[in-house]
């Protein structure tokens, strides 16, 4: 059986700009902004640690703006996200639990309030909305169930150089917040792309 690797998911949105700059201040990484012929417009961004993104934009899909329910986000610690996220002046949810102990039901059916008594992977979450509406779940997982990648992988030399540069520019956005040279770069260059797979500084 080849690799099935889900890339990308398409989120609804009424006003591309709003959206962009939503995303934008959670920290997705955009990589494309692309305009075509007849107001077609593609916004390409990605979560931080993520190998899937989303795109957004318009002419992108005929799906009602503020239609999408069902993207999860991956974190180590939902309580310590939703608190970044706070920061970050978005509107989330408590966090909770579900009543049956294995996914959470639709809509606010089932909520415990907290996290899962005992923690369990997979089983505490929050929730948020973009400016449209679009719902996204942030689901705390700890330990991945067998079978599943829990660790960096790059597809190709190519990724790896892209992640370097992604890197460099960063850093140089970084010596000149400090106003000079960084003589400790390989330490802020690992903690960055260390903090881009998801693995924390």
């Amino acid at each position: 059986m080849v690799d099935l690797k889900i890339e990308v998911v398409v989120v609804p949105v009424s006003d591309v700009d709003r959206a962009k700059e939503f995303y934008a201040r959670i920290g997705f990484i955009e990589q494309v902004d692309f305009s075509g012929p007849g107001g077609f417009r593609v916004v390409h961004c990605t979560p931080p640690g993520s190998a899937a993104s989303i795109i957004i934009g318009s002419g992108v899909t005929d799906a009602a703006p503020g239609s999408e329910r069902g993207v999860h986000l991956v974190v180590d610690d939902v309580v310590e996200a939703r608190k970044e996220l706070e920061s970050r002046g978005v509107e989330v949810s408590d966090v909770f639990h579900d009543a049956g102990g294995v996914f959470h039901h639709a809509g606010t059916t089932g909520r415990v309030p907290g996290p899962h008594p005992a923690r369990q992977s997979y089983s505490s979450f929050a929730s948020f909305a973009d400016p449209d509406g679009n719902t996204f779940t942030l689901q705390e997982v700890t330990t991945r169930r067998p079978g599943r990648i829990n660790h960096v992988v790059y597809g190709s030399v190519a990724e790896v150089e892209q992640a370097l540069r992604d890197a460099a520019s960063a850093h140089g956005k970084h010596e000149q917040e400090l106003g000079h040279s960084d003589e400790n770069w390989p330490a802020w260059y690992a903690a960055y792309l260390a903090k881009a797979a998801g693995l924390g500084a």
